[in-house]
């Protein structure tokens, strides 16, 4: 019977920690070409398992916040100040599997940078879960040329 009851110290009540400036890239106020590739590189960790991540970038031209980035950044110009109707955004949503019973995992590889997208300004959003489904959430703005 003591074998269906589990211990109370065994539930995960923290979030997954995703790297800083130091441990991720690319960093707020990055700037790429198109044609170009992103170099994503974070560490992830996790007080009791690790379970997923998922990349997400899509335009930024309407200036939104996600409350995430540290700083404003000051790269674009006048053009850009003004919202525009995008053409032809860019958007990038994959999720990606973490081997399982890891407490540490460093991702690492390259993001090509489509060469027919708007330029202008994006969100490159980082979201990773545990294995109990908490989750914690990077975003950073990037300039694309």
């Amino acid at each position: 019977m003591s074998a269906c009851i589990s211990d109370p110290d065994d539930k995960d009540l923290q979030p997954p920690f995703i790297g800083d400036d130091e441990d991720c890239s690319p960093v707020q106020c990055g700037e790429y070409r198109r044609g170009d590739v992103i170099p994503f590189r974070c560490v992830f960790s996790d007080d009791m398992e690790l379970g997923n991540y998922n990349i997400e970038i899509h335009g930024n031209h309407d200036h939104h916040t996600h409350s995430t980035e540290a700083e404003e950044c000051d790269h674009h110009d006048e053009d850009h100040e003004e919202e525009a109707e995008p053409e032809n955004p860019w958007i990038y949503n994959e999720d990606y599997p973490m081997p399982p019973g890891l407490t540490l995992y460093q991702a690492e590889f390259e993001i090509p940078v489509p060469r027919d997208i708007d330029p202008g300004d994006y969100h490159f959003m980082i979201r990773v879960t545990d294995h109990a489904g908490w989750q914690e959430i990077r975003s950073v703005s990037l300039e694309i040329e």
